[in-house]
């Protein structure tokens, strides 16, 4: 059998083909402007393979409701020409084969699940902390989903009493995505993350608000590994800082795995997503 996967992000498309083994056969990266011009590529790249299934991740948000008339949509992205594009279905007129479907950071999920820093567990958290924050989760095995998806990276948090950026999300303001993704700290300090990175007040702050979100999955998810990806996480001094402040709010409630192994990050790194989305595709055969 071949696998197909599409990783696809708000910046560029990642498509592969493995083998039964998930073995990477070869791998493409492809510009996200438009759909037509985009996935005339993907069609491109695909059409050379007798695949067996596809496994889709997707930014979004995006319609993972099977029982609803969008399901397979990219709903309200910022990215105007993708917006209520129907995606999967897009794929489907194409390929009459199995085709997955859920989010870059579900997928990212289940690949560190299966096959990186959460394997032989049963069940992860996902947050990739970068341009946005998004966060995905596998519980008892399966991905998580309900009406919609997971949309972890825009919950509340308490502000940092020294706090004066009022947070940039169009939809929330200071969430956790407009307070503490990449262009927050851009915006707040005027220079990119990579240029403050011996700047520890700035990551004493950033930790501030993720632990507040790293608790907040624990006291209703109960997994038994949060995985931290995304360029900010790059800043590894972060980690530790990250580990502290979890601690601190915590207090002791709850019994917890010791914290460099419980708050980790991706084994897989960037081979996350496309990683789970060829997990994904492997599902739908099964």
């Amino acid at each position: 059998m071949i696998y197909g996967a599409i990783e696809a992000g708000g910046t560029k498309f990642v498509c592969a083909v493995s083998d039964e083994k998930f073995d990477i056969k070869e791998r493409v990266s492809i510009p996200t402007t438009t759909p037509q011009e985009t996935l005339e590529q993907v069609f491109d790249f695909f059409d050379q393979y007798d695949l067996s299934a596809i496994g889709i991740g997707s930014f979004g948000p995006i319609d993972v409701n099977t029982d609803s008339s969008t399901y397979g949509y990219v709903t309200t992205t910022p990215k105007t020409a993708w917006k209520n594009y129907d995606f999967l279905g897009a794929i489907k007129e194409r390929y009459a084969i199995p085709v997955g479907w859920t989010t870059d950071v579900n997928a990212a999920a289940l690949g560190e699940l299966r096959k990186g820093a959460a394997l032989g567990l049963s069940s992860c958290v996902y947050l990739t902390v970068g341009t946005g924050i998004g966060g995905g989760a596998v519980v008892n095995g399966e991905l998580l989903t309900g009406y919609g998806h997971p949309e972890m990276g825009h919950m509340m948090v308490r502000l940092h009493p020294d706090e004066t950026f009022a947070g940039f999300c169009p939809y929330h303001g200071n969430c956790l995505e407009g307070i503490a993704a990449g262009p927050a700290i851009e915006k707040r300090y005027g220079k990119k993350g990579h240029e403050l990175a011996d700047e520890q007040h700035v990551w004493e702050m950033e930790a501030y608000y993720l632990a507040q979100a790293l608790m907040n999955y624990t006291l209703v998810l109960s997994p038994e590994r949060i995985v931290l990806g995304g360029g900010v996480m790059k800043q590894k001094q972060l980690f530790s800082l990250v580990r502290q402040e979890f601690e601190k709010l915590m207090a002791g409630y709850i019994e917890l795995p010791p914290l460099e192994e419980y708050i980790a990050g991706p084994a897989l790194g960037d081979n996350a997503g496309i990683t789970g989305s060829l997990l994904l595709a492997a599902e739908q055969v099964k």
